[in-house]
C-alpha cells in the first residue's frame, strides 16, 4: 500500500475540454455531480499525476496548469500509470475503483490537444469509478484510524443507505490499495492423499499462475508485495469433500478456483459433475478449443470432461490431473485469464 496526495480537484461541463480547478467536488455513484464525464459508465472519475505533468512539462517547455490535460483529480505520490485495473484508492467513505490506464488519443479533434499539442492523459492518464460517495474537497485527512476491510468484502453504498459527507481541508491523502487476487488450487486423488505418490499437478498449477503474475505485474505496482495469494489442498476423491472446498472458496470471493483431477470417463470421476451445478455461467469455448488443440496429436485428451465457469465472482477450471495436462491447459488458460477478470468484473479496458 501507499499514499497519495491530491494537490488540485477540477471539473468541467463539456467533455473534450480542459477543467478547471474547484475548491471541492461531490462524489456520487455516477462520479462527480456536475461534471461532464459524470455517469453509469467506467470512467467517471480520471486521475493524473504530477509526476505525469512534470514530465510533459519538460517536453512542452512551459508550465502545464492542473486541470489543462481534463484530469478531475491532480495527486502527488505515485506514477499512477503504473497502477492496474481493479485498483482502488480509499478515502474516507468512499473509495475509487481503477478501471482504466490510459485512453485513446483523438488528436487535432480534440482541444486539448489543439492547446497543448499533446497529451499524456492517453498513455499516463488513468480512470475509476466511484465506490460509496463523499465530498472530496483540496484538503488533508488524517489517519482515520481503523483497519480498512478486505477489497472483497466491500460493498457499494446503496440507495438506501446514507453516504457520510467530510469537508477536508489542504493536503488530503487517499491510500492505495493494489488488487490482491487469491486462488485455491485443489488435488483429488486417493493415491497422493494417501501418501502412494507425491502431488505434482497442484503444485505446478500454482507454479504457474505466479509466474504469470509475476510478468503481469511487471507493469503494475508491484515492489511492495505479490498481487497473488495461492493456497493448495489436497482431497481424496470424494465428491462431498471437494463440493465443500468449492463453496466456501465461493463464499469467500476467491478469484480463481483450480480443480486437478477426475475430469476423465472412469468409477471415481466425478468432478466436472460436481462442479457444473455450482455455476452461474458457463465458458465451454476454452475447454472445447483445449480438448480439440491437444487431442488432434493425442486422441486420449479428446476424453477429459473438463469445464470451466463462473461461479459468484470466482472463475472455476476443472483440469485432468497429469502434470502434462496441466501445462497444456494452463498454457491457453493464462492467454485470457485477465480478460476473462476485467469481463467479470463489469470493465471495458480488456
Amino acid at each position: 500500500m501507499g499514499e497519495v496526495k491530491i494537490l488540485s480537484v477540477n471539473t468541467s461541463t463539456k467533455k473534450g475540454t480542459a477543467k478547471q480547478p474547484v475548491t471541492s467536488i461531490t462524489l456520487t455513484m455516477n462520479g462527480i455531480e456536475g461534471d461532464a464525464h459524470s455517469g453509469p459508465w467506467n470512467r467517471q472519475v480520471s486521475l493524473l499525476g504530477i509526476e505525469s505533468i512534470r514530465k510533459f512539462e519538460q517536453e512542452a517547455g512551459r508550465q502545464i496548469n492542473v486541470g489543462e490535460f481534463a484530469e478531475n483529480i491532480t495527486t502527488e505520490g505515485l506514477e499512477l500509470w503504473k497502477c492496474l485495473p481493479l485498483d482502488r484508492f480509499v478515502g474516507d467513505g468512499f473509495e475509487l475503483e481503477v478501471t482504466q490506464i490510459g485512453k485513446e488519443c483523438h488528436g487535432t479533434s480534440c482541444s486539448i490537444f489543439k492547446e497543448v499539442g499533446n497529451c499524456v492523459m492517453p498513455k499516463e492518464g488513468i480512470f475509476a469509478r466511484v465506490i460509496g460517495s463523499s465530498q472530496l474537497a483540496v484538503g488533508s485527512l488524517p489517519d482515520p484510524g481503523f483497519p480498512i476491510p478486505e477489497q472483497e468484502n466491500r460493498q457499494p453504498t446503496t440507495d438506501n443507505q446514507q453516504p457520510t459527507t467530510h469537508n477536508l481541508k489542504p493536503g488530503t491523502t487517499l491510500i492505495y490499495q493494489p488488487k490482491i487476487f487469491s486462488s485455491r488450487i485443489i488435488t483429488l486423488s486417493d493415491r497422493a492423499f494417501q501418501g502412494e505418490y507425491e502431488d505434482k499437478s497442484g503444485p505446478r498449477i500454482k507454479e504457474l499462475l505466479e509466474a504469470h503474475f509475476s510478468r503481469h505485474e511487471a507493469t503494475g505496482m508491484s515492489h511492495e508485495a505479490s498481487r497473488l495469494t495461492s493456497h493448495v489442498t489436497l482431497l481424496p476423491d470424494d465428491p462431498e469433500l471437494l463440493r465443500k472446498e468449492i463453496t466456501e472458496s465461493i463464499t469467500a470471493g476467491v478469484d480463481f478456483i483450480f480443480t486437478t483431477g477426475g475430469t476423465g470417463i472412469g468409477p471415481r470421476d466425478f468432478t466436472p459433475d460436481v462442479v457444473k451445478p455450482m455455476l452461474d455461467k458457463k465458458i465451454p469455448g476454452i475447454m472445447e478449443m483445449i480438448r480439440t488443440k491437444y487431442g488432434a496429436e493425442k486422441h486420449q485428451a479428446l476424453l477429459s470432461r473438463g469445464i470451466a465457469g463462473v461461479a459468484g465472482t470466482s472463475l472455476i477450471f476443472t483440469l485432468p490431473g497429469s502434470v502434462r495436462a496441466v501445462n497444456e491447459y494452463m498454457a491457453e488458460i493464462l492467454k485470457s485469464l485477465m480478460h476473462m477478470v476485467y469481463m467479470l468484473h463489469g470493465l471495458d479496458s480488456h
